[in-house]
């Protein structure tokens, strides 16, 4: 089983997970690179997953349907481009021969899934699309800054060994961030050495490992000292979880 980051736009990665003959695809905003890439490696697209609705994940769906007939499946309580098999956390679906557990991630979008394997060629896998990002989380949109910490807390409360499909490349804009809220975390700032040296390569720095996301992102960490205390200092009134995960995330909104 192979997984690859196409990218897309200026800075998303359509994700393309493929065991040599048949493939599934992770939000296509584009339906474009996944075409060339179906072709390039002679698969056939076996389906579609959609984590929300936005525009730069969906885009491609309709094309990519008609083009292949792979079935779609995604939220049930986003509009998706129909026909597509609706989805609340808990379900389950089978694509590639894989169990995918569905699980609910409101806060980007108030809809949002993601999508989990317990076993993809070795390792645990997660398609979390704009839910969590490698030393980020995406912007709130729709949902409350409580929603968005449940849902936060659920994804860090899987497997350490978990590989982490986020949608877009803003790896070394979080790490910034990352450093300024925590600029003695060692962990961190050897993570975006690393991450530094692959996008010099013009490399991805995903998919990342849960374990590593847990030691250097804010916004899994909103409860530990070091970053409640960054947090309280930008923002006194932030007194409890939900308060510290909110002015934190707003902090990050206004950070150049």
């Amino acid at each position: 089983m192979k997984i690859i980051a196409l990218p897309a736009f200026a800075d998303n990665y359509i994700w393309l997970l493929h065991d040599g003959a048949s493939a599934l695809v992770v939000d296509p905003g584009d339906a474009q690179p996944v075409m060339q890439a179906l072709q390039h490696e002679g698969l056939r697209l076996a389906a579609i997953l959609v984590t929300h609705h936005h525009p730069d994940h969906t885009g491609g769906v309709q094309a990519l349907r008609e083009a292949t007939g792979a079935p779609v499946y995604g939220p049930a309580r986003e509009r998706i481009p129909a026909p597509f098999s609706p989805l609340n956390g808990g379900d389950t679906l089978t694509a590639l021969g894989i169990a995918w557990t569905v699980i609910d991630v409101p806060g980007h979008t108030a809809g949002h899934i993601a999508f989990y394997a317990a076993e993809v060629a070795g390792a645990p896998l997660l398609f979390c699309g704009d839910t969590l990002f490698s030393g980020g989380c995406g912007r709130l949109f729709e949902g409350t800054p409580a929603q968005m910490l449940a849902s936060l807390d659920t994804l860090a409360a899987l497997p350490g060994a978990t590989r982490v499909c986020c949608t877009h490349e803003y790896t070394l804009s979080n790490l910034k961030f990352a450093r300024a809220v925590e600029p003695l975390n060692h962990a961190l700032i050897q993570y975006e050495s690393e991450c530094r040296a692959l996008r010099e390569r013009q490399m991805p720095t995903l998919p990342s490992l849960l374990s590593v996301e847990r030691q250097i992102n804010p916004f899994l960490r909103s409860r530990e000292r070091s970053v409640k205390q960054a947090v309280q200092g930008h923002t006194p009134t932030a007194d409890d979880d939900v308060a510290v995960f909110a002015a934190l995330r707003q902090w990050k909104n206004g950070f150049q």
